[in-house]
């Protein structure tokens, strides 16, 4: 009797240990859904993984440009986890059960004053998104340029480019639509822009016709590395990215395509100076032209197109309006002259040649309301009819959707916006 009761205890034990791994191992994985609340929803996924001391959780959301965003405070109790994302305005706050073998998870968030439920499955491990990233390095006059290359599962021989655009901004402002473009066939590549995350370099000394160097070196690397014809090539780009896009076309006319998102039909200067009249229309309200009229100086003097002693003429002229002070004017002994202000996509899209799709939104505050019309008339100088228009309703600069919405704590991109996209790009 003894050694039977041994025997038992023995087995009880070597049963407990590997069910108890096993059990841990079961909770890891990507979890993803449709997160809903009223006329609201999106896709979301959570990435769950343990290492040697601790649980992490990794947010995912390609509509909100969010991919692997770590979650902060994690906590994990038998089946509960739990954890928070912090964003500039709002806090998150997740709970969440395992159900279902750990095959699912039950959860409920809290932001603000809202609670709402979701339910997420676990991704499969064949299901048809086996994308693969490849850390890649190429050198544009004589600087190392850092990029990503994402190969799909199933490629449909066709690749899209996407163009680097303005300001400090790095590849991860892609990445998102990179990674979506990808899980629907397209070889995809985004690089940092120089002096932007791993890349050499210095942005803001750099000449317009240096970034265009960059982006068309860009290019031609990416299609030598994966052997990709220009032909099957084709270029995206979204504000001053989408400027450019005319340029490269026609700098390399071997290229099937571009996309333009939310491109001014002016110069930069005029772009930058019409979002400070939207941004301040209330603060000048019936001087605002006159107001403009001065700004747009000081702008010209940082393009370099007016010199110092002509602006500080035309500042001292309006000192007495009472509107002056409100005049935004930086110190001016530390101006560095930017060139790329003067630059206008205008005189590239009189030339272009290849299929154009203009996509802007009716709640753009920073290009000009007319850009899409104006682009149009250049096109149909260059004597091109393949170009569409799409203008979507409701959506902002970065083609988020700004119009009623249940669930207003996540910015989302337009839902016509993508489909747009793939269906334009079926046709092609």
């Amino acid at each position: 009797m003894k050694i039977l009761f041994t025997l038992f205890i023995t087995a009880a034990l070597v049963s407990c240990g590997p069910k108890s791994k096993k059990k841990e191992a079961d909770k890891q994985g990507t979890f993803s859904g449709v997160f809903t609340y009223g006329n609201f929803s999106d896709i979301i996924s959570f990435e769950i993984q343990k290492d040697s001391a601790d649980w992490k959780v990794f947010f995912t959301s390609l509509e909100q440009n969010a991919v692997s965003i770590p979650a902060r405070q994690v906590e994990i109790n038998e089946d509960s986890i739990n954890f928070v994302l912090q964003s500039d305005r709002y806090t998150y706050s997740f709970k969440n059960k395992w159900t279902a073998n750990f095959d699912e998870l039950s959860g409920t968030l809290l932001v603000d004053t809202l609670k709402t439920k979701y339910a997420l499955k676990r991704d499969s491990k064949n299901n048809g998104n086996g994308l693969t990233a490849e850390e890649t390095i190429f050198t544009s006059n004589g600087l190392q340029i850092g990029g990503t290359l994402w190969q799909p599962a199933q490629s449909n021989g066709e690749a899209i480019v996407f163009i680097s655009s303005s300001g400090g901004a790095d590849r991860s402002a892609s990445r998102a639509e990179a990674i979506h473009f990808s899980k629907i066939g397209y070889t995809t590549f985004h690089y940092d822009k120089r002096g932007t995350g791993v890349s050499e370099g210095n942005w803001q000394a750099a000449t317009m016709e240096e970034l265009l160097s960059d982006d068309i070196h860009a290019i031609q690397y990416f299609s030598e590395r994966t052997s990709i014809p220009l032909s099957k090539i084709g270029i995206k780009g979204s504000s001053q990215g989408s400027a450019k896009i005319p340029y490269i076309l026609n700098d390399v006319p071997e290229l099937k395509y571009g996309i333009v998102v939310s491109c001014p039909g002016s110069t930069l200067l005029e772009s930058d100076l019409n979002y400070w009249k939207n941004r301040n229309h209330q603060v000048f309200g019936e001087d605002l032209e006159s107001a403009a009229e001065l700004q747009g100086k000081v702008f010209e003097h940082i393009a370099g197109k007016i010199s110092r002693k002509d602006l500080e003429k035309a500042l001292k002229s309006e000192k007495n309006e009472s509107w002056s002070g409100d005049i935004w004017v930086p110190n001016l002994d530390e101006v560095e002259v930017d060139k790329k202000l003067l630059y206008s996509p205008v005189p590239h899209f009189q030339k272009t040649q290849q299929p154009l799709l203009v996509i802007q939104g009716t709640a753009d505050e920073i290009i000009p309301l007319n850009s899409h019309k104006i682009i149009v008339e250049a096109l149909e100088e260059a004597q091109n009819d393949r170009y569409e228009i799409l203008l979507l309703k409701d959506a902002n600069h970065a083609v988020n959707y700004v119009g009623r919405t249940d669930f207003p704590y996540w910015p989302k991109l337009h839902p016509e916006y993508l489909p747009s996209v793939e269906k334009w790009l079926k046709a092609r």
